[in-house]
């Protein structure tokens, strides 16, 4: 299941190195997919920080120096685009690890989906579902009003939003029952007509928040956006890969690629999944 990283960029062009991703855990794997479905001829590297998950019960400060680790060693591997598919990396470690590359592009999944959020709301009034660290960042409210001053933005933690989807559990009565209880509130108080969702766990669970918030209200996945963010930000920059019908696939974990292996099922269709989940260690 694990092997020894290879440490060397692939001697290719710009264009030919493949997109880094990385994420505390699984979740950014629905960003990956996200990516492979836009892009399918670029290739990947996923990196879930698996040994040190989650993010988001950790300072400001630790947060940052594991997000500018985890970013050197996608680098060292050679990558031309990193992606931070982590929502509390995001909104807190952005710039640091902008700073840390120099040049090198870096997407994040918050401003993308603020923007979609931002456009796709009629009357200004959004709702923000994502994990209880990510809402009591508020980086999606900063975004969204950033570029839209009117917007009225409630954020919402989920929590058990994200062992569901860990579980594999995104539909039936227990899921609905969850989904009831998080929305309920949220729908009867702020009345939304459009919801963001701001946890990359979450696009797993979409078809049941569907169901509970009904047809009128737009759902944003930060996956979706955030891959067609990548697109534009390849094309800008002249970085898209040559044309070829599929890119590779590496998936590394920190700790427990057996878990990561099977927890990725849930996320990813089989055929994206490589036979080999790698096992790095970040520390020097």
């Amino acid at each position: 299941m694990s092997g020894p990283p290879a440490e060397s960029p692939p001697p290719a062009g710009p264009r030919e190195l493949p997109i880094g991703i990385f994420d505390s855990g699984v979740g950014g794997l629905t960003v990956l997919r996200a990516i492979r479905r836009d892009l399918p001829g670029e290739s990947l590297l996923y990196l879930g920080d698996t040994a040190r998950l989650p993010y988001g019960t950790k300072s400001p400060r630790t947060v940052t120096r594991y997000a500018i680790q985890t970013t050197r060693r996608l680098v060292k591997k050679g990558i031309k685009l990193l992606v931070v598919a982590c929502n509390t990396a995001s909104a807190v470690a952005l710039e640091a690890v902008r700073e840390e590359l120099d040049g090198l592009p870096v997407i994040g999944v918050v401003r993308p989906g603020a923007e979609a959020a931002a456009h796709a709301s009629r009357s200004g009034r959004i709702a923000v579902l994502s994990t209880e660290s990510t809402a009591a960042y508020g980086a999606y409210e900063r975004e969204i009003r950033a570029i839209r001053p009117d917007a009225r933005v409630l954020s919402r933690g989920c929590p058990l939003f994200v062992a569901l989807a860990e579980e594999g559990w995104s539909s039936g009565p227990i899921v609905q029952a969850v989904a009831r209880e998080y929305l309920a509130p949220i729908l009867e108080e702020h009345d939304p007509d459009t919801i963001v969702l701001g946890c990359t766990h979450f696009p797993v669970l979409t078809p049941t928040i569907r169901e509970v918030v009904g047809p009128n209200v737009a759902i944003v996945d930060s996956a979706a956006t955030t891959a067609r963010a990548v697109r534009a930000e390849l094309d800008s920059r002249g970085l898209r890969g040559t044309e070829r019908p599929e890119g590779t696939i590496r998936l590394f974990a920190t700790d427990a690629p057996e878990r990561f292996d099977r927890v990725a099922a849930r996320f990813l269709p089989p055929d994206l999944i490589p036979r080999e989940i790698e096992l790095v260690d970040l520390l020097p």
